[in-house]
């Protein structure tokens, strides 16, 4: 997309973190908004201070749901009759090893970080098949889709599913010649972002405070280790300036953190040779994903 003056932006996780970056930027740009989000509060603020600059739709809404997202899409059609830009943003983390992580946890990640993004592809598509300027969508994923590490099973799961999703979509999307459709996949290692707060947003279906998980020395090490990694990351600022300068280059990969190129190009070495995960030889790699500079 090469202008974004009067396009129509529609991004969900859009009261904090990336999503918040990526809706000033774009309001910035000139593009009109819908923004989707199930912090209120958060969202009616992020949504107050943009309108003074451009038309903006407010939905609060659980994108874990797909009857929520699909009448989110009907909202955005019905105000602004196109959308220009899906941008899926909405995602939370859960870290744990396979063995002690409940198995609503796996379910709360993959319908936040992987079926939000399914549901809105789905509905989002056939629209923009429809417009004579297609259009563009930037799926929300992390370095954690192109390499791993120890901590964070479920993360990498649905990490490596939206970056193999939405390959596979751009295959889809040229062997039916929708040429007009742009995909993006957005793949940042560690960014000074709201992300650690995924429990204060934790949906009453995912929840049950009597499994003593919750309460374990691996629970409050993994929400530690979430703080520390975030809060020593990339800040933020700058981060959306990466992301629409790659949706103007057409980026199918859009990346924040040059230093993980070594570790993505070793993993695919290993994968050709068929050698197993190696941690004593991933840490003799020097930890390169919290305070690279930005890919320009």
């Amino acid at each position: 997309m090469k202008d974004f003056n009067g396009k129509v932006a529609f991004i969900t996780g859009a009261a904090h973190g990336f999503g918040k970056a990526i809706a000033t930027k774009a309001a910035s740009l000139g593009m009109k908004l819908t923004l989707v989000d199930q912090d209120k509060a958060a969202l009616s603020k992020v949504a107050d201070e943009l309108s003074k600059s451009t038309e903006v739709l407010k939905i609060v809404a659980d994108v874990t749901e797909e009857k929520n997202v699909d009448n989110a899409v009907d909202e955005a059609m019905k105000k602004y009759n196109e959308i220009d830009l899906l941008v899926n943003d909405a995602g939370v983390a859960v870290p744990g090893p396979i063995w002690e992580l409940p198995t609503r946890d796996w379910e709360w990640i993959l319908h936040a970080d992987l079926m939000s993004q399914v549901y809105a592809l789905k509905k989002v598509i056939p629209i923009m098949m429809k417009q004579e300027n297609g259009g563009d969508i930037l799926n929300v994923a992390s370095a954690a889709g192109l390499l791993t590490a120890p901590g964070m099973p479920a993360y990498y799961a649905t990490k490596f599913a939206v970056v193999g999703m939405t390959e596979a979509v751009a295959y889809d999307l040229q062997a039916y010649k929708q040429d007009k459709i742009h995909m993006h996949v957005f793949t940042p290692a560690f960014v000074q972002t709201h992300l650690m707060h995924s429990e204060e947003y934790r949906p009453k279906k995912y929840t049950d405070k009597t499994d003593p998980y919750y309460q374990s020395k691996t629970f409050k090490m993994g929400q530690e280790m979430a703080k520390k990694d975030l809060t020593t990351g990339l800040p933020i600022k700058g981060v959306a300036d990466t992301i629409f300068k790659g949706l103007e280059e057409n980026k199918f990969y859009i990346l924040t953190h040059k230093g993980i190129a070594p570790l993505v190009v070793k993993r695919a070495k290993d994968a050709v040779e068929g050698k197993a995960p190696n941690l004593v030889d991933l840490m003799k790699y020097p930890d390169k994903t919290h305070t690279d500079t930005s890919l320009d």
